[in-house]
């Protein structure tokens, strides 16, 4: 079998896609992978990272809204699909797997044109415009909330790592905290925002480390490459703050943690549900509000507290992480409310269709 995935951009777009990937190769080690992007995505650094084919299509910016003014998009978006076009031809892609993005526009289009069956996978509560035209072209739409308004949807979830999917953050929670040289008896605070950081976050994690030092709290503070914030030391014996630019075992991290302070992007709050690591979530202040959509059902749910970005400051934390921190009962049945909400299972399931899809075209 032979699968042409469509996922470039944002790492929001990618990881799922590399999880299939990992999954479809543990179904059968034989299917031939070949990933799409574009020159400008994060994709030329974590595809190959991962062991798998890139293919780059020229990037084509899009309208917001779907409207005629798509396909009336001049050069860029033909050149973009005939890109593709020649992509699945190389391959001899059985089916195309798009997950949004700019790059999966014209992968779409151009599977329509090569009669490649198409898969589309939605992880945010509101289709971006890729995926609203995609699900146009198909039966097969997973999603990974029950109520996106997409046509044919099936509830799936988001494929994540194996690494983070197969977590037993208790079994090696003391190992990882050794690990950050953290103690492994004290309340543990993990903050992060992302890949490149959050700078509203760090700058209040830095400002409450008196508040953590003096509640007996311990701080795994992620900050980022590009920042610099750093609490100030504390005394010998106080409890450890943490920073670190960059963390490529964000699998010890999570095991290390009784709760996360963190953005809530579709695949954070993938991986903190599957997990079952609360968090404090802090939504992005720009966009659409789909981050806000993508932490409502987990803090409904009892798994997490919400704070606007406007609202999060030394104060809040006090009055709100560290009554958490500080009560492990109330820890115990957040964790387990959140892990109520995860799907560990999400990339079998999505390989699993991608399998029956191409089994039905032949």
């Amino acid at each position: 079998m032979r699968v042409v995935l469509a996922g470039g951009g944002t790492a929001g777009h990618i990881e799922p896609a590399l999880a299939l990937a990992d999954a479809l190769r543990r179904m059968d080690p034989s299917v031939r992978i070949t990933c799409l992007g574009t020159e400008r995505g994060l994709e030329t650094t974590l595809v190959p990272q991962r062991g798998y084919e890139l293919a780059l299509i020229p990037p084509v910016p899009l309208p917001r809204t779907l409207t005629p003014k798509l396909l009336a998009v001049p050069g860029r978006l033909n050149s973009a699909i005939n890109a593709a076009a020649g992509v699945l031809d190389r391959t001899g892609a059985d089916v195309l797997v798009g997950f949004g993005g700019y790059v999966a526009s014209p992968a779409y289009l151009a599977a329509r044109r090569r009669h490649v069956p198409i898969v589309v996978h939605e992880a945010n509560p509101k289709p971006g415009i890729a995926n609203k035209l995609g699900a146009r072209f198909t039966d097969h739409v997973a999603v990974s909330h029950p109520d996106t308004p997409l046509p044919n949807a099936q509830f799936v979830g988001i494929p994540i790592r194996r690494q983070i999917a197969e977590l037993d953050r208790l079994a090696i929670g003391d190992k990882a905290r050794s690990y950050f040289g953290l103690d492994s008896d004290l309340p543990t605070l993990l903050v992060f925002g992302g890949s490149q950081g959050a700078r509203s976050l760090n700058r209040a994690a830095v400002a409450a480390a008196p508040a953590f030092r003096a509640a007996g709290v311990q701080v795994l503070h992620i900050v980022g490459k590009k920042n610099t914030e750093e609490a100030e030391p504390g005394r010998p014996g106080d409890p450890q703050y943490v920073t670190i630019p960059y963390c490529d075992r964000m699998d010890l991290a999570y095991a290390a943690a009784d709760l996360a302070m963190c953005r809530s992007g579709a695949m954070t709050c993938a991986e903190l549900s599957a997990v079952g690591l609360p968090a404090a979530y802090v939504p992005l202040p720009i966009g659409n509000g789909e981050q806000s959509l993508n932490a409502a059902p987990i803090v409904n749910a009892g798994g997490g507290l919400m704070v606007e970005d406007n609202a999060l400051n030394p104060q809040w934390i006090v009055d709100n992480v560290l009554p958490i921190l500080n009560d492990a009962d109330r820890v115990v049945r957040m964790s387990e409310a959140a892990a109520s909400m995860g799907r560990r299972d999400a990339d079998m399931t999505l390989a699993r269709m991608v399998f029956e899809v191409v089994r039905a075209a032949r």
